[in-house]
């Protein structure tokens, strides 16, 4: 949404807000309808607060009919939601859970990796990083299980989508004991 957008929304919302409550507090009584009549007849009496009420209207109604019929029709690009790559026989679409989900994959063929969380960031230069997020076996050597996620979730997703990962970054959030 666009800063003018969001400033006439504020104030277009305000000026309801406040004609509600005005409206709320004659009903309950709290102000007497026919003062509010009275100070209004006054109002648009006088030419200079006429003219200014008439054209602070018109433009309340020029935004009510822009926010009606011209919302804001924001396409998500491609690195919001995932990667489209384009070729001349079309497009394709691949989200970002579905690289998730290739991560995971590789991560549970590994030895030693357990309950792995992934996280797809990509740029709008089209670069992709990959957050891994696992707990370790006790007996795992943490360095070459790192070096060797890192290296397979490469090879796979490149080998799987033709895509190259910038980064690959391993977090090692414990280390878990083998039960029997």
């Amino acid at each position: 949404m666009k800063v003018l957008d969001k400033i006439a929304l504020v104030l277009f919302s305000s000026i309801v807000l406040i004609i509600s409550i005005l409206f709320c507090f004659v009903i309950f009584g709290w102000i007497n309808i026919d003062v509010m009549a009275l100070y209004i007849k006054q109002g648009f009496n006088n030419v200079v607060i006429s003219n200014i009420t008439l054209t602070v209207l018109v433009v309340f109604i020029l935004l009510a009919i822009k926010g009606i019929f011209y919302t804001s029709t924001k396409k998500e690009s491609g690195t919001e939601k995932g990667i489209l790559i384009q070729n001349e026989n079309g497009k394709l679409f691949i989200s970002k859970d579905t690289i998730n989900n290739i991560v995971s994959g590789v991560v549970k063929e590994v030895d030693g990796a357990q309950d792995i969380s992934s996280r797809v960031s990509l740029t709008k230069e089209g670069t992709i990083n990959i957050d891994v997020t696992l707990y370790v076996s006790q007996e795992v050597i943490i360095k070459d299980l790192s070096n060797e996620l890192q290296q397979k979730i490469k090879e796979t997703i490149k080998k799987s989508m033709d895509i190259d990962i910038q980064s690959v970054n391993i977090n090692i959030k414990n280390i878990t004991r083998r039960s029997c």
